[in-house]
């Protein structure tokens, strides 16, 4: 990290102060600005997020909004109604709540004598998503946003239901938040901590209620979804991700149906911004975010709408791993998306054959897999600074149907989304399919590529699915994640396909078996051949920032996973665990401590018996105050309901001052 360059201003901290909005409540922020910004305004960006910016981000945020004050913009952090210290409850992700308080802040921001009156927007998940929310509410204020590691679409592209299908991330997140949400204000920011947690406390829910309410693409979902009317954003997206991230998939829909300029930046990262970027190498994003800012908060030419609208890293072959320091590759440029120099080049589907020759005659293969399929499938969600990422994917393979090419006579790379055509019949009315698509190394071993679901009651609409007719034959396209990947000569190109994905997806309501009609279906593959230009492809590769933030680490952490087969039981167990330790942030004095483990079980002599469970514990400790929230929740089913399952319980010192259980039985809908 280069700590001094690139930071030419002086700036001063503003460590806390309210908003108050129109109803009273009051958010609380924290801004950085430069030393003279009183007497020469300068333009403000926003980063608005519910992970308490005291403690939860503030590591992060000292690398960041520094630069950007030093770099002469007002640099503000805000916490979330409900969330950190502001004041109130959240009670769902993503409320028109949430958004009318933040057209409040951005006229509150506006207004201060140190602001120009233009704002821009950045932020990284949560923060990405509000950001494309609120442009769609096009406040005046808003003059451009960086959404980073974001979706478009809450249904069939988030946490919840991808392709229709519920994802065990559904509760990991609705427990993560659960834990996030529980924990209380700061006594030095808040006198009044204890009570004003308290209420907070009682009023919270558990959110994967909510969710499984909503199975299918209803209103619930829509709000918030800004592919409903990508016409109402009006003001320039700069949008940016990784390849080993859940959200990549977004950047090529927004950059294909915005109407506004706009460009895409895909590196080889998990989800994390890419100065911190992890798969490597990590890019110089401050710095490239600060041309964008320069140009549409402040008019001036800095060239970065000269860039190709989208810069993608074309990723290397690599042998399969769950962690990867680096991600080997280069830089390639697409001058518009989608790209006109892109083959979607059609592979037949034959008996174990991939094949560019013309269809033979149709056969029928069947494919009922075990729940074992998907235990080398990493986690939807990988950060990737952990062991979260796909391994090899062979075992996986044995449950599936596999078509292989013959040894490639050439390299070939690929950049956007494939696509299976898929001819087939279920002996079920409900059934899932998931299709993977890996890069065969001489030596046998499979590095997955991406992979898409699908609940095949969806193929018509996730709005108004219906149940399949047993026997009958049906044609599903099954679009899997964008990616770009290179397949080196003598490699193969392996697609395998499978009606269980545990424990990325939640399992139909009882075992299936799929036909699939081979000679009919086919797989499409967007083809990129390399090009000259793409030598010109220019992002800064040196990260910048400011100094970090002095933590003293006063225990050690661990983080993994592990998968485990109880020979005499036949229950097999998926751990992914994380324990940050004790840690303390100097400059305030506190120590904290971030516990987390999910579980997820299967029973291989019944298929019916799956579970999943997940630990949340959080320590907040400074000199005479300690406080502690532990989180347990779980998900079952029956082949007709869910069964959702939630305990919280806080403390003062070993004091539990709130307990409280949320239980509910909820109907499964074509799912």
């Amino acid at each position: 990290m280069n700590k001094t360059s690139d930071m030419p201003g002086e700036f001063r901290v503003i460590e806390h102060t309210w908003i108050r909005l129109s109803d009273g409540c009051r958010l609380a922020a924290r801004i950085w600005l430069p030393v003279d910004a009183e007497q020469n305004p300068v333009p403000a960006i926003l980063e608005y997020l519910p992970y308490r910016l005291r403690d939860g981000t503030r590591a992060r945020d000292a690398l960041n909004h520094p630069y950007y004050a030093a770099n002469g913009y007002a640099s503000v952090r805000v916490d979330i109604r409900g969330t950190g210290d502001s004041d109130g409850v959240m009670h769902d992700e993503y409320l028109k709540q949430e958004q009318d308080d933040g057209l409040e802040v951005l006229k509150w921001i506006a207004a201060q004598p140190w602001c120009t009156g233009a704002i821009g927007m950045i932020g990284i998940s949560w923060g990405g998503f509000n950001g494309l929310q609120i442009a769609a509410r096009q406040p005046e204020e808003l003059k451009a946003i960086i959404t980073v590691c974001s979706t478009d679409d809450r249904y069939a592209d988030d946490v919840h239901y991808m392709g229709g299908t519920l994802l065990n991330e559904n509760l990991t997140w609705a427990s993560t938040m659960l834990a996030f949400n529980s924990r209380p204000p700061d006594p030095e920011i808040e006198p009044d901590w204890r009570s004003k947690w308290l209420d907070r406390l009682e009023q919270t829910g558990f959110w994967q209620e909510n969710w499984l309410e909503h199975q299918q693409r209803d209103q619930f979902w829509k709000h918030g979804s800004v592919n409903e009317d990508f016409s109402a954003i009006r003001c320039p997206v700069f949008a940016v991700g990784g390849w080993a991230d859940g959200y990549s998939n977004a950047i090529p829909r927004l950059l294909e149906h915005l109407e506004v300029p706009r460009l895409g930046l895909i590196g080889p990262w998990g989800h994390t911004y890419p100065d911190q970027g992890v798969p490597g190498p990590a890019a110089g994003f401050l710095q490239e975010s600060l041309r964008w800012w320069d140009r549409w908060l402040k008019g001036k030419e800095t060239g970065i709408m000269d860039e190709p609208q989208l810069r993608a890293w074309m990723q290397d072959s690599v042998p399969p791993a769950a962690a990867y320091d680096e991600r080997p590759g280069r830089w390639v440029g697409e001058d518009s998306w989608p790209a006109p120099g892109i083959e979607s080049r059609r592979l037949t589907l034959e008996p174990g054959v991939l094949t560019s020759q013309p269809a033979g005659a149709e056969q029928e293969l069947t494919v009922s897999s075990p729940l074992s399929v998907g235990q080398r499938s990493g986690k939807w969600f990988p950060y990737s600074w952990m062991p979260d990422l796909p391994t090899d994917q062979n075992a996986d393979d044995l449950g599936s149907l596999v078509f292989e090419t013959e040894p490639l006579a050439e390299t070939t790379e690929i950049l956007g989304a494939p696509v299976m055509n898929l001819e087939f019949a279920s002996d079920r009315p409900v059934a899932h399919v998931a299709v993977r698509l890996s890069d065969v190394a001489p030596d046998g071993r499979a590095t997955r590529v991406t992979y898409g679901l699908l609940n095949l009651t969806h193929l018509d609409s996730h709005e108004h699915p219906q149940e399949l007719e047993p026997g009958r034959r049906y044609t599903a396209r099954v679009q899997l994640n964008d990616v770009a990947q290179q397949f080196p000569a003598g490699h193969r190109i392996r697609v395998a396909i499978s009606t269980n994905y545990w424990p990325i997806m939640w399992p139909a309501p009882e075992p299936v078996t799929l036909s699939v009609f081979t000679g009919a279906s086919s797989f499409d593959l967007p083809v990129r051949a390399p090009r000259d230009s793409d030598r010109d492809v220019h992002v800064p590769m040196t990260p910048s920032g400011a100094p970090p933030l002095k933590v003293t680490q006063l225990s050690g952490g661990e983080h993994g996973k592990k998968i485990t087969h109880d020979v005499a039981t036949g229950v097999t167990t998926t751990e992914i665990f994380s324990d940050s330790g004790f840690s303390r942030m100097e400059d305030i004095g506190q120590v904290n401590r971030r516990y987390s483990l999910e579980r997820y079980t299967f029973d291989e002599a019944d298929p019916a018996v799956v579970r999943g469970e997940n630990e949340f514990e959080f320590d907040l400790i400074r000199d005479g105050w300690r406080t502690r929230t532990v989180v347990r929740t779980s998900l079952t089913s029956t082949a007709t309901h869910f069964n959702s399952y939630a305990e919280l319980d806080a403390y003062i010192g070993d004091e539990r001052v709130f307990s409280r259980t949320f239980s509910k039985v909820i109907p499964r809908r074509f799912l």
